[in-house]
């Protein structure tokens, strides 16, 4: 069973895959704000659910019948199909990439939509072989912090 920290972050993987595929930015904030309250919750929301069900759950604020069907499918699968899709479409480890310092939303979008780097070790490649250089609003300086931050992490810049 899944605690609401982890649902929590299925919320917010849902709200970056549904961003990068320019879904409408008011049902990504939604998404968005699910999560953070979904985390910040002392009961655990499968109590909640248990209790009374997805009209149990509609008593948060912000949670309608979507999200209370999506909270249930993950208490009960440990995924919705609405998370299965996007990550079908988009794969989880694009967001890898947001764990570089200097590297947003915008950017990840232009790696993997303009340079198909869909993780970490691909970006790792990417970066060894002078890619940055046709990443725009990148420079100089950005590139010799990204290479810093890839080798902490092991990888090989040279």
């Amino acid at each position: 069973m899944k605690s609401n920290k982890e649902i929590a972050q299925i919320f917010d993987q849902m709200a970056s895959l549904m961003e990068l595929r320019h879904d409408d930015a008011f049902k990504v904030r939604s998404y968005r704000q699910a999560a953070e309250l979904i985390g910040d919750l002392q009961t655990p929301l499968a109590e909640m659910a248990a209790a009374g069900g997805a009209a149990e759950l509609r008593k948060l604020p912000g949670i309608g019948d979507t999200l209370s069907k999506r909270i249930i499918d993950i208490i009960e699968t440990g995924t919705t199909e609405y998370f299965e899709e996007l990550r079908g479409q988009i794969p989880l480890s694009v967001l890898e990439l947001l764990s570089i310092d200097g590297i947003g939303m915008k950017t990840v979008e232009l790696l993997f939509n303009q340079f198909q780097i869909k993780s970490l070790d691909d970006f790792a490649k990417f970066v060894a072989g002078g890619g940055l250089k046709s990443v725009p609003r990148l420079g100089p300086k950005s590139e010799a912090r990204m290479k810093e931050m890839l080798e902490a992490r092991g990888y090989k810049m040279k």
